[in-house]
């Protein structure tokens, strides 16, 4: 997701054991307070190392660096961002303290048992057939999967959908938050009657390539290909691309250079990206109880100042609505009405203004859904770990239906 990019935690060390206690061995859980704001860490404390969870940041299996480990207390340090966590048994807790460049807060940690619901994750035997493939490029080998429909048999064509993840290197399942979105979205499509295709971002479990100068250009190359790929196959009677949040800009990207015959933008950007920065910092300031009266200048300032990445740069300068303008193919336009990292008021009025007139078009916000398609409450990525729903059973269906409509 596009907060990914912009906000992780925490940082990696190695560790070194100074004493051991079996007793405190296991999983430790607590709330850091921040403001109105509440952020879980979670740390998994073995024999010699300790690892590090922090859902609401999409961060997990963290190397941390333990530095004392008794019968009575725990500290931990992180070294690359000079912060820390260093608590005392009490009543079968650690009380103590986390310290971070200068500040402190109180923490308790308690014993947690990690276990996610997540009822809509499909369990094999499956009632349709996959296919692994590999998809050479010039830059990149890129692992996937093909979902074919129920039923399907060699000689039908079907259409297919090329699933696009959002910002961050995800798998093809784009796992995130425990969650596992594009596996539970090609598993409904198949049942109604669709293919995918959907594959490890480059640099992810089976696909290889150069990410730390890439951008979203390279990564929409990258969609192309998988495009290029399953036309070639001579199965399908329409491809087009289901994109995520960046995987929706992706798809108007290639939408205005003619190479799709639909698109699914779900949570895809319509305004320029500063402001989509912008507007991010304002619902967290909101959130936090904090004045709002930044300026879209000072946020951009603030993150060129900070040596940002490649990708970071291409991401601040992009405006979609060129792109957008010249997507003449039947686009699919959705956005939750309470997510707060791609605003569905100010994106899909965008996108709606912008979007070439079509009989298939269509935009629409779902009330009470999240950037992941989720019912929620507030909207924040600190929920999405701890709901059980993975995607709105309602987009899954209008999904599909619009699909079949073309």
């Amino acid at each position: 997701m596009m907060m990914r990019r912009i906000c992780l935690l925490l940082l990696v060390c190695l560790l070194q054991l100074s004493a051991f206690a079996q007793a405190v061995v296991g999983t430790w859980k607590g709330d850091l307070k921040v403001g109105q704001v509440k952020l879980s860490l979670i740390f998994h404390v073995s024999k010699d190392t300790c690892t590090l969870d922090v859902p609401a940041q999409c961060a997990f299996g963290i190397p941390a660096s333990l530095k004392e480990l008794t019968d009575t207390s725990l500290t931990v340090i992180m070294y690359g961002l000079e912060a820390g966590y260093q608590g005392k048994i009490k009543d079968g807790q650690f009380v103590g303290t986390f310290t971070q460049m200068g500040m402190t807060f109180p923490l308790t940690l308690t014993r947690f048992q990690e276990v996610y619901n997540r009822p809509q994750e499909p369990k094999e035997p499956y009632p349709y057939k996959t296919e692994e493939v590999t998809i050479s490029t010039p830059d990149a080998k890129l692992a996937g999967t093909i979902t074919y429909p129920v039923g399907w048999k060699q000689g039908k064509k079907v259409p297919l959908a090329v699933l696009v993840t959002g910002s961050g290197q995800e798998d093809r399942n784009e796992e995130i938050f425990r969650h596992k979105p594009f596996l539970v979205i090609a598993d409904f499509l198949a049942r109604n009657g669709i293919a995918t295709l959907r594959c490890d971002d480059r640099g992810v479990g089976g696909s290889t390539g150069d990410v730390a100068n890439a951008t979203t250009f390279d990564f929409a190359k990258d969609a192309s290909h998988e495009l290029d790929y399953a036309r070639k196959r001579g199965q399908f009677s329409k491809v087009g691309i289901i994109g995520h949040s960046e995987g929706g800009s992706i798809g108007f990207i290639l939408g205005a250079q003619k190479k799709l015959d639909f698109l699914v933008s779900m949570a895809g950007p319509g305004i320029p990206m500063d402001s989509i920065l912008y507007l991010q910092n304002v619902n967290t300031l909101k959130q936090v109880g904090m004045p709002t009266n930044i300026t879209k200048e000072e946020v951009r300032k603030k993150i060129m100042d900070s040596d940002p990445s490649p990708w970071m740069v291409a991401f601040l300068n992009y405006d979609p609505s060129n792109d957008i303008k010249a997507t003449t193919c039947p686009v699919m336009a959705i956005n939750g009405d309470k997510d707060v990292q791609v605003d569905a008021a100010h994106n899909l009025k965008a996108i709606k203004e912008l979007l070439p007139a079509n009989k298939f078009s269509m935009v629409k916000s779902y009330p009470g859904l999240n950037h992941l398609f989720q019912h929620c409450q507030t909207g924040q990525p600190a929920e999405y770990t701890n709901i059980e729903e993975t995607i709105s059973e309602d987009v899954l269906a209008d999904m599909a239906q619009w699909l079949k409509g073309l």
